[in-house]
């Protein structure tokens, strides 16, 4: 019996930490510097997606804000399906509106 233990409890903690699932990276700018200038062009793409606590920081990082703000309410998306959000920049904040569903449905910088 102690020799099937060993075994069975290798197999067992190797099938847990592969249930873990991937990690998520720390949300870090890439040059390791943030301006705090921001721009809406590199994270136009966000938008559509689910405004997460991780989504919002990639965001901020990403437009290179030292502040972002949620601003919810806002059901339709800037521009329309076939129109791309506009880019912005100035300020130091990127203000990400919401609208159903925690969804972003646009960005812009103050």
């Amino acid at each position: 019996m102690p020799r099937l233990t060993l075994p069975c409890l290798a197999l067992a903690t190797s099938l847990l930490a592969a249930c873990a699932g991937p990690q998520v990276a720390g949300v870090a700018p890439i040059d390791g510097v943030i301006s705090g200038q921001c721009h809406t062009d590199m994270v136009r793409g966000a938008v559509g997606l689910a405004a997460s606590d991780a989504t919002i920081q990639r965001a901020r990082v990403d437009s290179d804000s030292t502040e972002v703000q949620v601003v919810g309410g806002a059901d339709t998306r800037t521009g329309g399906a076939s129109t791309p959000v506009e880019a912005t920049s100035g300020g130091s904040r990127l203000t990400i509106q919401t609208g159903r569903n925690n969804a972003i449905t646009g960005m812009s910088c103050s």
